[in-house]
């Protein structure tokens, strides 16, 4: 192992011990690193300055075409690692915090309209899988991410104690930094959700995960969703992500009268402002504002 692989791996073992970094962060470090020591030969931390980030930098984007949220999460990436170092004293200075960061470009988050997420509803609970338990689970998951803007990463992680039918909630634990929070369920999920769960009882499924694999008595596996969306872009000719589902979910909320407030709420956002994005992308709510123009007559 090479200097720099194993002041990356310390770098690892402090992010998750004091920085309480968790398994989908260090994964992406870990790729970003990879693609890196790849690109750049070097054997340490110390043999690194501006001018070489920079230069892995300009590759990446004339010859890869990295986007700007690609650069930027690489010299986050990178601006951490060099942090870490200097703390070890095996850097001067944080050279990576003077690369200028490109502007993302302000995109609408990308959605479907409400009859679009009720034909997806609508198809998920009557496609032909080979077996029941495969389309009971399939439509609990679409009706998951639809209902409850739920993340692809937290709906793996969900647990049979996390939903509550008493209290119409659902709990999620440890969701993006580290942060719990409770989920409303409404009517339509929670007999989505039962239904499932007769499957589930009838299949023999005793694990503490909500969302079990099929043939074995363990968690779902990580390819399930994926296949899933695989089908539904072949089969439904919609080309939908499960981030777009939560981008769904935000925006049929607001049309529905929400209040952004308590929509940030549900989403999980730190800062307020992440949320009201979903307001630029709501045309109905913009339809209602407008008429409320006093010449408006």
């Amino acid at each position: 192992m090479s200097d720099i692989q194993n002041q990356h791996r310390r770098f690892l073992e402090y992010s998750v011990v004091f920085k309480g970094n968790t398994p989908n962060t260090i994964r992406g470090f870990k790729g970003n690193f990879g693609v890196f020591q790849k690109d750049v030969k070097t054997g340490s931390l110390e043999g690194l300055n501006r001018s070489i980030i920079e230069g892995w930098i300009i590759q990446g984007k004339l010859e890869r075409k990295w986007s700007a949220k690609t650069i930027r999460n690489k010299l986050q990436w990178m601006s951490l690692f060099v942090a870490w170092g200097m703390g070890q004293e095996l850097c001067q200075q944080n050279f990576v915090k003077d690369i200028p960061r490109p502007r993302l470009p302000k995109q609408l988050p990308k959605s479907l309209s409400r009859t679009e997420a009720e034909k997806l509803l609508e198809w998920s609970r009557h496609f032909p899988y080979q077996y029941k338990f495969d389309r009971a689970r399939g439509y609990a998951i679409i009706a998951t991410f639809l209902l409850t803007g739920i993340r692809k990463g937290e709906l793996y992680n969900l647990k049979m104690n996390d939903i509550n039918f008493e209290s119409h909630s659902m709990l999620i634990e440890c969701g993006k930094g580290q942060k719990d929070r409770m989920l409303p369920m409404n009517s339509k999920l929670e007999e989505v959700l039962l239904e499932y769960l007769k499957e589930r009882k009838r299949m023999n499924k005793e694990n503490m995960y909500f969302f079990s694999a099929m043939r074995q008595d363990s968690q779902m596996g990580d390819k399930v969703v994926k296949r899933l969306f695989e089908k539904i872009k072949e089969k439904c000719k919609m080309h939908i992500y499960p981030h777009m589902l939560r981008h769904t979910f935000a925006t049929l909320m607001l049309e529905g009268g929400c209040d952004i407030y308590s929509l940030s709420k549900m989403m999980g956002h730190t800062d307020i402002k992440t949320t009201t994005i979903y307001l630029s992308a709501t045309v109905t709510h913009l339809q209602e504002q407008i008429v409320k123009h006093p010449l408006n007559f």
